[in-house]
């Protein structure tokens, strides 16, 4: 296995080498310097407006990636010492623009939008993007592994959008404060792109092959300014809060009423590092979780959504296997600890520093370092946890990068285990991302330390995809030790080999009702080194999957599935269940199937399936999604999954619900309320929530949130609470 290794890697140095930008002649545009400030109105009428440059000629991306688009795109950019504006004329085919809500952040599938692509250090892995709807809604976010955007992340900008019946005008206006740049820089790389829903069209500045994804930063223009930019002189911003919360606990009988202080605070250190600084922060506004039926034997992985954890969070958060069989950092682990029965409990940050970003061109730095408190009555010790990660830019977009992680119990050593008392890893990922995007890999090796057991305790991966116009091959190799651990990370098993081999091959009809379709053959295969490689799962896959002309998409796919339990297992997870018997294997095979309507409906509908064997059994599963807009007011939502699991006697059989009505409403511009009510009884829980929130000045909001949860059976109330929490973001 180490030669393996070894040849791999070579082969990744070999064709990272042997590539450079594949762009030889970009296309490009010049930000004319201004003096003077622009209205934002919507209005491209100011006399500097005519000065400009004017780009577009905007490229297909769909239905085709090979000829202009119909309805084109313009876009003209100023600046002046302090903010950069965009002047941007979208034709249209009618005034009846396709757009969601009026809440910031939106989604680009469900709205006609113009995003903007900013990769300030040309570095082709990392930008900022923001975007804005024919209302003028606004959305920002970082974008990370050359393709990955994260909306969570926040910044004042401005925007203001004219609707007219054949074309619509937004005027942009970014602070040079709000992101990161080389001082000095006189060229970004640069991209525009445009979801036109009401024309089932996607366009783009600088053309995207089609089978690759639309917010690729492989493939982007060159956006010069007429002289050198200055420093970014981001302010020193102050986030405080204040929260007022009242909560009931049913099955306790206990109540209780705190009023919580704390907040953030953001330094700029130099024009590519940002320390941010949180005390006793309160996540109690953020959103709540999608809750899933899980029918699989493993933790399942949900996002971050935590403000604090997001800026360059692919820094920390990306070491590690590429397919989340073992991550060394997951933030949301941070916050959450086991108490003495082993149920997963809230437990209190007292505050933290995140020191990240750009050192320069070719190097990024972050360091983490957060204090968790100590919890008397759940019998949990205040823990420190840190992270340091350090990666060095090679060639057009691949990057080598080291990290060391590091949690270490403190305080009263009653509630500290003593083969828990710490639990460190260190490791090194090399990712490879060729200068088209053609080819893409990763290759890592990591090692975790813990009290008494020191040897051994790898975890490695070497995984490569070729994915030119007409194909997608992945090799994939993974090993994680049987005693590697990553207490701050995500590591669903251990003790593994596991090979995965994937080919597919994609169509392009030029007429009929499929715009593209591929077909997909998948292996993977796992074993137990401790067993003496004993085979204990594979799962081999044939697929079609398809995108419609109209938008709307499709997949067929059956699956042959083999596991060995090693240890009895309750599918079910019901808690009074018979579990099936260990070190027994089990064939069964599967159809799945599912089907999802064009976005841009005002209607709109999913369809999701899967029929045949589970273990020693039957499952039938059926589920959806159906929609309403009253754009852009309103949005009804209802999703229901049903699972059904037969098993033959004496092993339990269960029906699981999943029910999640929804209902999103948005007064302006300023003013959201949304409800989101889950039935789910497999938890034995039905749970309401319900958010109120007032954005009264950018980035500065008032939230009141109501929680309720009940039991499924009997209805009985389980626990409730209802919070008022004001934050304001402050520039000083």
């Amino acid at each position: 296995m180490k030669n393996y290794f070894k040849s791999v890697f070579t082969i990744l140095l070999f064709i990272f080498v042997g590539h450079v930008w594949g762009q030889d002649n970009p296309k490009k545009i010049t930000a004319k310097f201004i003096d003077s400030e622009i209205k934002l109105d919507g209005v491209l009428d100011e006399p500097e407006w005519e000065l400009a440059e004017n780009a577009g000629d905007f490229m297909q991306f769909f239905p085709t990636d090979s000829k202009l688009a119909d309805y084109q795109t313009a876009f003209k950019i100023l600046y002046t010492e302090t903010t950069l504006y965009i002047g941007i004329r979208a034709e249209a085919d009618n005034g009846n623009y396709v757009v969601s809500s009026l809440k910031r952040d939106f989604g680009a599938r469900t709205n006609d939008n113009i995003t903007l692509l900013f990769d300030t250090f040309s570095d082709g892995t990392t930008a900022y993007f923001f975007g804005v709807t024919p209302y003028g809604v606004r959305r920002e976010g970082l974008v990370s592994d050359g393709a990955d955007f994260n909306n969570t992340w926040d910044v004042k900008w401005k925007a203001e959008a004219k609707r007219f019946d054949d074309h619509f005008v937004i005027e942009m206006a970014i602070p040079f404060t709000s992101i990161k740049y080389v001082e000095g820089s006189t060229k970004w790389r640069f991209r525009g792109f445009r979801w036109n829903n009401q024309s089932n069209e996607q366009s783009t500045w600088v053309r995207v092959p089609q089978q690759q994804r639309l917010s690729s930063l492989a493939y982007m223009g060159e956006l010069h300014f007429e002289k050198p930019l200055g420093r970014s002189r981001t302010p020193f911003t102050l986030i405080p809060y204040v929260n007022a919360l009242t909560d009931h606990d049913f099955e306790t009988d206990e109540s209780t009423t705190k009023f919580k202080v704390g907040g953030d605070a953001k330094v700029a250190i130099g024009n590519g590092m940002n320390l941010d600084i949180t005390l006793n922060p309160d996540f109690s506004n953020v959103e709540v979780d999608d809750i899933f039926t899980n029918l699989t034997r493993f933790e399942l992985r949900l996002p971050e959504k935590r403000q604090f954890f997001i800026d360059n969070s692919d820094l920390f958060e990306n070491f590690g296997n590429t397919f989340n069989e073992a991550k060394p950092f997951f933030s949301r682990r941070i916050g959450l600890a086991r108490d003495t029965a082993g149920n997963l409990v809230q437990n209190d940050i007292i505050g933290g520093v995140r020191l990240s970003g750009k050192l320069n061109k070719d190097w990024r730095l972050g360091v983490l370092n957060i204090q968790t408190a100590e919890d008397q009555e759940n019998g949990i010790a205040s823990n420190n946890n840190m992270m340091l990660a350090l990666q060095r830019k090679i060639g057009s977009r691949s990057n080598i990068g080291v990290f060391w992680v590091n949690r270490q119990a403190m305080g009263e050593k009653e509630f500290i285990d003593p083969s828990d008392e710490y639990n460190r890893v260190i490791g090194a990922d090399y990712n490879l991302a060729s200068s088209d995007n053609i080819w893409r890999g990763r290759f890592y090796l990591h090692k975790s330390f813990q009290p008494n057991d020191n040897e051994g305790n790898f975890s490695s991966q070497a995984t490569l995809t070729y994915n030119p116009r007409r194909w997608e091959i992945t090799q994939d190799l993974v090993y994680v030790n049987e005693d590697f651990r990553a207490d701050l990370g995500f590591v669903p098993r251990s003790d593994i080999v596991k090979w995965g081999s994937g080919i597919q091959h994609n169509f392009y009809p030029n007429t009929g009702i499929f715009n593209t379709h591929s077909v997909r053959v998948l292996t993977i295969n796992y074993w137990r080194p401790s067993l003496d490689y004993k085979k204990t799962d594979h799962r081999y896959r044939f697929s079609w999957e398809t995108a419609f002309r109209n938008q709307a998409t499709a997949e067929v796919r059956y699956t042959n599935n083999y596991i060995y339990l090693l240890d009895p297992f309750d599918p079910t997870r019901t808690t009074d269940g018979n579990p099936l018997p260990g070190e027994q294997g089990y064939y069964f095979d599967q159809v799945e199937y599912n089907y999802r309507s064009n976005n841009a409906n005002l209607f709109t509908y999913q369809v999701e399936g899967r029929v045949g064997g589970f273990f020693n059994g039957d499952i039938f599963s059926l589920g959806g999604q159906v929609a309403y807009r009253v754009q852009p007011w309103a949005q009804f939502t209802l999703g229901v999954n049903y699972d059904k699991i037969t098993l033959p006697e004496p092993y339990e059989s269960a029906d699981f619900w999943l029910v999640t009505p929804r209902v999103d409403v948005t007064f302006s511009k300023k003013l959201f309320w949304s409800t989101l009510v889950q039935y789910s009884n497999q938890r034995d829980n039905l749970g309401i929530n319900s958010r109120l929130q007032w954005r009264f000045a950018q980035l500065s909001d008032l939230y009141l949130v109501y929680n309720d949860n009940y039991f499924t059976e009997t209805f009985a109330p389980r626990f409730r609470s209802i919070n008022l929490k004001l934050t304001y973001w402050l520039n000083l």
